[in-house]
């Protein structure tokens, strides 16, 4: 079993739209693990849509040591051409999920807020983006999702920690969840409610 003990951005939370994401994620494994951990970052321009989601990078980490671990997560930007225009500014989220066997089994969501690097452009948008003036800051705090799996040698799927569908608190479940631990990019975190990792 898997609990993430903490996320640290390696790269600025103010930077250029264009710059990649880098995190260090240490988690604690509790158990031997016969495969490898699949770690995925979506970024969501549309909470309503989620044909627009875009997955920026996967890694697939292994073999895990029974104990604290940690890795470096270096992820590629969002292509702007691929977002509406009318979701180019403003809140959108950046989701990483962590999956074991094809379930998914944590999620943690970030929201960013994507503004022009002047004031000029702030308070008059160009009638279209200009995706090199673009800047990001993820502010807030994130929000945390657990998800019951089965985990090597288990005969059930409440063989997490926290118990099934333990929320940490303040998160909450993505839309279309289908109970099963699948991977789901479409839930959009909450600025207003805090995290405790691990």
């Amino acid at each position: 079993m898997i609990a993430i003990r903490n996320i640290e951005f390696t790269s600025p939370s103010q930077a250029r739209f264009s710059d990649n994401y880098k995190f260090k994620i240490t988690f604690e494994c509790m158990s031997p693990l016969e495969d490898d951990v699949e770690w995925k970052l979506i970024f969501v321009a549309s909470p309503d849509n989620f044909d627009f989601d875009q997955e920026l990078d996967d890694c697939f980490v292994g073999p895990i040591p029974v104990g604290i671990n940690s890795f470096e997560f270096d992820a590629s930007p969002p292509d702007p051409t691929r977002i509406p225009d009318d979701d180019i500014l403003g809140v959108a989220a950046i989701i990483l999920t962590g999956s074991y066997r094809d379930q998914e089994f944590v999620r943690v969501g970030y929201y960013q807020n994507t503004e022009y690097d002047n004031e000029e452009m702030k308070e008059t948008p160009p009638p279209k983006p200009l995706y090199d003036r673009l800047v990001r800051d993820l502010a807030g705090k994130p929000r945390v999702t657990r998800f019951n799996i089965r985990w090597d040698n288990t005969t059930n799927t409440n063989a997490n920690i926290n118990g099934p569908n333990t929320l940490i608190p303040g998160a909450a479940l993505p839309r279309e969840y289908s109970g099963q631990g699948q991977a789901d990019s479409a839930f959009v975190p909450n600025a207003n409610d805090s995290m405790t990792l691990g």
